[in-house]
């Protein structure tokens, strides 16, 4: 029986070059190697353009090509008769491209002359395995329908953000054999997103930012699309050449308050899905790992899935705003030792613990409320409901990015050993716990207002 086009999908992996075969309107053929061919559905692929050369010449006179596939594990060959239909330079399916030759072109030391200039759509009206001795079965990998299962079912059990957070993480160690892994979200102005989990790394980096449109991350962002990198790139780093490339700039005395992005010093694999669930982006899972060809098209296809599962928990989670009412507030020991100077900049809603920069931004305002709130009326117990509503924190239109920064803000507190603490007191509620006696500071606007 012929295979269809997803039947071959390894083939179209990039680790072995395709074989392109046109005719000139004159009837002379040519054939030549092609950096990239890229799955769009059983019956449709799309071919990097790169150059204007003789098959594109031959293309466009005659839109009619034959093209040469192999398994990368099995050798199998299979033939292809194609025939154009359109050439796309924007668009998902050209970001996606775009990402992955330069994957390719940074792998193979060819930076400086992989340049896409657009991707050209087929139709696959034919596939023909070719004859050939018989060869080996590849090996058999890990059943990602049913690691896609056991993580579904984690997160199915999620009551809050945090739990959904957790369960995907989980998975993706135990299910998935993924161990490098992070969870980014939108903020509110839809320009950057932040993130709010990882696991794998010696930082977990909660609390860095990425620019939509910015590597493998901002990219899947911004054409919600997933972006699949099968070899080291320097184009998509991230981490320290960011730094770097910031205090060249004369950039450094933002760094003071910038948390560096979790990353492997050589991820040699990457792969970003976006988070969208009901029609809206909530933010990136991404995943990478230091072996070339570590994700295929099946771990996309299971992960996209996850990210959907992800983004419908997050929507459900934000529709329940459903609390427990506020206890009587608990008879706590005060705080012992020292005064901790918490320095609080209202420009930025920068927060500092010390000489220590802890947090900025929505969570900073939040902190900061809390922490005024516990100094003026000696409150310890606060409502998500009430923070969400609390005109102090101007927070920003999409609700469900208070769940959010409270989680970020949690974290950061516990990472810094800070000598405050955010606890859970029940559905939609919290509790601060100072240990120390602060001294509360507000810094002059630096922003003249």
């Amino acid at each position: 029986m012929t295979p269809g086009l997803d039947a071959i999908r390894d083939c179209l992996d990039g680790s072995l070059p395709g074989v392109m075969a046109t005719c000139a309107p004159d009837g002379t053929p040519n054939v030549a190697y092609l950096s990239q061919v890229e799955y769009i559905d059983p019956r449709h692929l799309a071919l990097s353009f790169q150059f204007f050369n003789k098959t594109r010449q031959n293309i466009l006179a005659n839109p009619q090509a034959r093209l040469l596939l192999m398994h990368p594990q099995s050798a199998v060959m299979y033939r292809l008769t194609l025939r154009y239909l359109r050439t796309e330079s924007a668009g998902p399916l050209f970001e996606r491209m775009r990402a992955k030759l330069a994957g390719i072109a940074s792998h193979t030391g060819m930076s400086g002359v992989f340049q896409l200039k657009g991707s050209d759509v087929y139709r696959v009206e034919a596939i023909e395995p070719v004859p050939g001795p018989p060869v080996p079965s590849p090996p058999l990998r890990r059943n990602l329908l049913e690691a896609t299962r056991a993580t579904a079912l984690r997160l199915a059990d999620a009551v809050d953000l945090d739990g959904a957070l957790e369960a995907v993480l989980t998975g993706l160690r135990q299910d998935f054999d993924i161990h490098h892994a992070m969870v980014l979200l939108l903020d509110g102005s839809g320009q950057k997103l932040f993130t709010v989990a990882s696991c794998g790394y010696g930082e977990s980096g909660v609390g860095s930012e990425i620019a939509m449109g910015d590597g493998v991350i901002g990219v899947a962002a911004r054409e919600r699309t997933p972006i699949r990198i099968a070899h080291m790139t320097a184009e998509y780093a991230y981490g320290r050449a960011v730094r770097e490339a910031a205090a060249q700039g004369g950039l450094a005395d933002r760094l003071e308050t910038a948390i560096p992005l979790p990353g492997l010093p050589e991820s040699r694999s990457q792969l970003a899905v976006p988070i969208v669930g009901g029609g809206r982006l909530s933010g990136v899972l991404y995943v990478e790992s230091p072996r070339d060809l570590r994700f295929g098209y099946d771990d996309e296809d299971a992960l996209v899935t996850l990210g959907s599962q992800l983004g419908m928990a997050i929507c459900a989670l934000r529709a329940d705003t459903t609390a427990e009412p506020l206890p009587v507030e608990p008879a706590l020991p005060p705080p012992d030792g020292a005064p901790v100077v918490i320095r609080h900049h209202p420009g930025t809603d920068s927060v500092f613990v010390g000489e220590d920069y802890l947090i900025k931004g929505v969570a900073g305002a939040i902190l900061w409320t809390l922490l005024r709130d516990h100094a003026d009326h000696g409150r310890t117990m606060f409502a998500n409901r009430e923070l969400r509503l609390d005109p102090r924190i101007r927070l920003p239109e999409l609700s469900d990015n208070l769940e959010a920064r409270l989680i970020l803000l949690t974290r950061r507190l516990a990472e810094r050993d800070a000598c405050i603490r955010i606890e859970k007191a029940g559905r939609g509620r919290l509790r601060l716990c100072v240990r120390r006696p602060l001294q509360l500071v507000e810094m002059p606007n630096e922003r003249g207002g």
